[in-house]
């Protein structure tokens, strides 16, 4: 099976087809100028031919072909940016992705065709879908991951909304099971305690911003006063929470404290609870209480420091490994490429949030995959 990706990034189409019963690829084309992107496709992909800029490629060069994806830069339509679809050079890149399939089509007129792109106002949808002669579907890939992505998809055959696979943004928290959304540059929380994280973007690298943003909560919870010394090394964190970076510490109470304590669902009205009074589903919430008496909830050992609990949230954003189990990829994907030279090197974590928030979630594209088979 012969399949051209354009706009191919870290080559998702790969990891999803391999998730299916289709047939074995035996050719894989890949177009992608990002360096960043490029090295770890080969690193992961070292079958797959590249061919660089969309812009340079002629379909009479590349001969038969039996499916062709592609994702094309999306800036210019999405509701996020300035919406200047065609406007936009990147967005005019679509007209590649046509130009190409036409030029295959000549070669081979049963070609199947893929496209993907992200919600935008019907008008720029309509242009699409006239250039392309059908319709597309929109899937969220909250569905098949812990994350809220709602794309719109272009295809030669029919694809089906897929069924959910109840998979929440605790399940893949590397340290920690509670997120929420936050906004103003993560100092502010918008919505407690998320079930779906926030639509990953290539700016994410970037930190927080104005927009809500996935933070997952790192919950300092008291000071420990008999303790002197700076106030980093007095804070004491919830285990419910990420620690702050591990120091060579070197004794003298540098290592992060965590309080004893237990979660509990409580619903407070004016700061006193009330659900010893009355029947209280649905509205409670969860609250940490630390106990008082220097003793521990369960069997364990007890630092002796006398806590005062001042409750104080801050958020960290996701690691790049999170956000790889957002893209349904395995741990660690992006982690390692290969340079022009074939030599090995680590990718920066600024360059891996960047790749990832221009992905494909893998598993969304296995759906869609799926109902090309029988068809090639």
């Amino acid at each position: 099976m012969i399949i051209l990706n354009l706009f191919s990034g870290v080559g998702a189409d790969i990891m999803a087809w391999e998730r299916t019963n289709l047939p074995p690829l035996t050719k894989v084309y890949h177009s992608e100028i990002d360096p960043f992107a490029i090295s770890v496709d080969r690193f992961l992909h070292p079958q797959v031919i590249q061919l660089g800029d969309v812009q340079n490629i002629k379909g009479a060069d590349l001969g038969y072909v039996d499916v062709i994806l592609g994702g094309s830069p999306c800036q210019g339509f999405s509701y996020s940016g300035k919406q200047l679809a065609f406007d936009d050079p990147r967005s005019k890149l679509f007209f590649e992705f046509v130009r190409i399939l036409n030029e295959l089509r000549e070669i081979n007129p049963k070609i199947n065709f893929f496209l993907e792109n992200v919600k935008m106002k019907k008008e720029f949808r309509d242009v699409i879908t006239d250039q392309l002669g059908v319709h597309p579907i929109e899937l969220n890939s909250a569905l098949d991951s812990a994350q809220n992505r709602k794309r719109l998809y272009w295809a030669s055959w029919g694809i089906m909304p897929q069924i959910d696979k109840g998979i929440m943004i605790g399940d893949i928290l590397e340290d920690s099971d509670q997120a929420d959304l936050v906004g103003k540059q993560g100092k502010v929380l918008l919505k407690e305690n998320i079930d779906k994280a926030s639509c990953l973007l290539a700016r994410d690298y970037k930190g927080f911003g104005n927009q809500g943003q996935t933070g997952v909560r790192c919950i300092e919870v008291g000071h420990a006063e008999e303790i002197k010394g700076h106030d980093t090394i007095r804070r004491v964190y919830s285990p419910k929470g990420k620690a702050p970076t591990l120091t060579t510490m070197g004794g003298g109470n540098r290592e992060p404290k965590v309080s004893i304590g237990a979660f509990r669902g409580r619903y407070l009205v004016d700061g006193k609870r009330q659900d010893h009074k009355m029947k209280t589903q649905g509205l409670t919430t969860q609250r940490l209480e630390v106990r008082g008496d220097s003793k521990s909830n369960t069997l364990t050992t007890v630092q002796k420091d006398n806590v005062v609990v001042e409750e104080q949230v801050r958020w960290r954003a996701l690691t790049p490994i999170e956000c790889e189990r957002l893209m349904t990829m395995e741990d660690n994907s992006t982690l390692h490429g290969i340079d022009d030279k074939g030599n090995q090197k680590t990718i920066s974590k600024t360059q891996r949030y960047k790749m990832l928030g221009n992905g494909w979630v893998v598993d969304t594209i296995a759906h869609c995959l799926k109902y090309l088979e029988g068809r090639i």
